[in-house]
């Protein structure tokens, strides 16, 4: 809120430099604020009195959405990276697989680790687990299991996560 919009009798008014000059009425900080051509802005609604600065609140906006956007800068995105396996695979083909997945791993990315069953080879689910243990046995190094492996319908699912 500003200037006019700020309703509250008493407010703990701080000045242009920073300063505080105390408890006063929100008519007088008005006034002051107009004398000193700048904005009565309320920075802290919920402290008791409220809490309201003489600043000119043009500039003060484009500073927090400038500490805004650095702050997006800095952060971090995980993304989910997928890697596919189905019960045949050939030693080779999974070194490969294991690979990509350390890759993504070391960017750190979570990686989900899919086994698809297709047609018969649905008998035989329980028998290809060794797969995704075997798969998660040789990423131990910088991988943890965030989720263990479980089936969601035709496919078994595993969740791995860098360590830290």
């Amino acid at each position: 809120m500003i200037n006019e919009q700020i309703r509250d009798k008493e407010i703990l008014l701080i000045g242009e430099n920073g300063e505080k000059l105390g408890i006063i009425s929100s008519k007088d900080a008005l006034q002051m604020a107009k004398e000193a051509e700048l904005d009565l802005v309320k920075i802290a609604p919920t402290a008791k009195p409220p809490v309201c600065k003489i600043i000119d609140y043009g500039k003060y906006r484009y500073e927090l959405a400038r500490k805004e956007k650095e702050a997006k800068k800095k952060q971090k995105v995980i993304e989910l990276k997928e890697v596919r396996l189905s019960p045949n695979i050939d030693t080779n083909d999974l070194n490969t697989k294991m690979g990509a997945a350390r890759k993504f791993l070391e960017k750190g990315d979570k990686v989900k680790v899919t086994l698809r069953f297709r047609g018969r080879e649905m008998a035989h689910m329980s028998k290809s687990r060794y797969i995704l243990d075997n798969f998660a046995k040789d990423l131990a190094d910088i991988a943890t299991i965030d989720k263990p492996s479980k089936v969601e319908g035709r496919s078994m699912v595993m969740f791995l996560t860098a360590k830290r």
